[in-house]
Formats: structure tokens, sequence, C-alpha cells
């Protein structure tokens, strides 16, 4: 409020340097009435003054208004959302998209994403393969059963990194990125900048978007290659299946 009184001083003092009645009369001058006007006088200066610094007025409100609404938003709220549910499904169209190559390469498949257990990412075309992602590292499924995958790969660091946005954990992104959130609980959008250089050498940056949950996660490359992640048919309503508890477990 006091900074519209002072916005509006402002503008009465230009309205007073523009020629209008606001400007002081001296003490000797004689004070005549002014005839009514028949017709509506032509906008002066002063109108012009004022007008101008109105619409500044608005504009500032408005713009203060929606910066605040920007901020509402931020990290640790974005943290609590995606760590809220207890069990997450879905599916998944992975692309990837190579320089050498006119089209993507397309993979799909179903993850279960559960609190405290970790990630199944469990790809259908065009090759069928488990993978389990967890606080113990990568595994991968086979005959055998579950094996553990070296922890330095590519690919693991690659899965690391799903099971962290995916599951909201902002701190553990912060070691390793700059993020930036934009949007709000609907609709966000948070990118990563890579701070050390071992991450600048394989990504220049990651754009992940999403609502109450994680829709797409985008992977620029710093070869000019990319990858696309789109999460589809993703419920938090359904519990975690026998065989899913025992996947796990193992």
């Amino acid at each position: 409020m006091n900074l519209l009184k002072t916005l509006c001083s402002s503008c009465r003092a230009r309205e007073a340097a523009f020629g209008g009645e606001a400007v002081a009369k001296p003490a000797h001058a004689v004070y005549q009435k002014k005839p009514r006007a028949t017709a509506a006088p032509e906008r002066g200066p002063a109108d012009a003054g004022f007008a101008s610094c109105y619409r500044f007025v608005v504009a500032l409100v408005l713009a203060l208004g929606f910066s605040s609404l920007a901020q509402a938003f931020d990290l640790q709220q974005l943290s609590d959302q995606l760590a809220k549910p207890d069990v997450i499904h879905g599916s998944f169209i992975q692309e990837k998209h190579l320089r050498a190559l006119p089209q993507p390469l397309t993979s799909k498949g179903t993850f279960v994403l559960a609190k405290n257990h970790g990630l199944l990412w469990l790809l259908k075309s065009p090759l069928q393969q488990d993978y389990r992602i967890s606080d113990k590292g990568i595994a991968r499924r086979d005959a055998n059963g579950w094996q553990m995958l070296p922890s330095k790969s590519a690919g693991a660091e690659q899965n690391r990194l799903f099971l962290a946005v995916l599951q909201g954990d902002s701190s553990g992104l912060q070691r390793d990125f700059e993020l930036s959130l934009s949007g709000d609980a609907q609709n966000w959008k948070l990118t990563l900048t890579p701070r050390s250089m071992l991450l600048k050498q394989v990504f220049t940056q990651i754009n992940i978007a999403g609502g109450e949950l994680v829709h797409s996660i985008e992977l620029l490359e710093t070869q000019g290659d990319s990858t696309l992640l789109r999460m589809q048919d993703v419920t938090s309503a359904q519990p975690l299946s026998d065989a899913e508890q025992h996947d796990f477990a193992e």
C-alpha cells in the first residue's frame, strides 16, 4: 500500500509538472471561478502522464502478484509431493535420438516405484529385460535371478538419476546439479544443469516435467544425442503385488 501511495504521489507530481490544476498558485493570485465547460476538453499532457503512470501501477501490481505465485511452489514442496505415494505403477516409452540415425530408437515397458524399496524397470520391447534399482545398486534379472551390475557403468548412473527424480530426492540431485524450478504443483518443470566436470562431459541439461507425478524426463547430451522418457497410465492407487514384493525382497 505504501508503494502505491508513493507511486500515486509521483503521478500527481507529474500532473503538476505538465501544467495541470495541481500546480500551486502564487499567494497574491486572485481566485476566479472557471466557467463550466460545454464540451469535453481535449486530453492534455497532464492527463496523458497520469494515465501512463496508472497503467504502470497496474502492471506493477499484476507483476508482483504473479511473481509471488511463481515463488509459492518450491523445491521442498515438489519433493514432498513426489515422495507422497507409497507405490506408483505406470508404463513408459523411451526414445533415444542419435545424430547418426534419422529415426529414434524406441523402447517400451512398465515400471513400479515403491517407497523404501526402489524401482522395478521392466523393459518389454524391442527386447525383454528386467532391472531393479535401489540403494544397494542396480540389478538385472537373468535365468539365475537378480544379478548386481557394476556400479560405475553409464547405464547405472542414468538409472540412479531416474530413481532420484521419480522419488523426488531433490537433496540428492542438488549434490550433482544446479536445479531451477518453474510452474506450480499441477504443471511444473525442473531443469538440471550439471555441476561436476564428469557430468558436464555427458549432459548439457536435463529437463523434467510433471504435475502430481513425473510425466517426462529429457536428457540432452553433449555430443548432440538425447533421450526422451515419457510416463503413461501412471497411478498410485495399486499396492504391490506378491510378485513385486518378492522381486524387491530378493
